[in-house]
């Protein structure tokens, strides 16, 4: 059992790292390698973690590399959300009913997230919902 628990902190740990590291090119503005990846986060991560994780969220479709001398520099694909959306539309793919799922995704809006929504969608949205 305590392996399981320790196998569960680092998955956790690692989605934690993920996020770190997506934020860091993101607020970047620009593609970094990973010794740049791991200057910017410092904390004591080793190059070979950020490699890694940065192959981790290359691999998610949530990074692009570009070849630059004998590493890659990472920039994210999309802005927070940019990146938030694709997960909306990654869960939406991946159900087989879709409109069941984007019927209760409404039905669960705020006010104002569904007026929103319907601003968004533009003046043939249905009032009547």
């Amino acid at each position: 059992m305590g392996a399981n628990a320790d196998e569960s902190s680092r998955r956790r740990a690692n989605g934690q790292l993920e996020a770190e590291i997506l934020a860091a090119l993101q607020d970047s503005g620009a593609a970094l390698t990973p010794g740049e990846v791991t200057e910017r986060l410092g904390d004591g991560l080793t190059y070979s973690t950020v490699v890694t994780i940065l192959g981790r969220l290359h691999t998610k479709q949530l990074l692009t590399r570009t070849k630059h001398g004998r590493a890659y520099a990472y920039a994210p694909v999309a802005d927070d959300a940019g990146l938030a959306a694709r997960r909306m539309r990654g869960v939406l793919d991946a159900r087989p009913d879709r409109e069941a799922v984007l019927s209760r995704f409404v039905d669960d809006l705020s006010s104002a997230d569904e007026e929103l929504l319907r601003q968004l969608l533009g003046p043939d949205a249905d009032p009547g919902r």
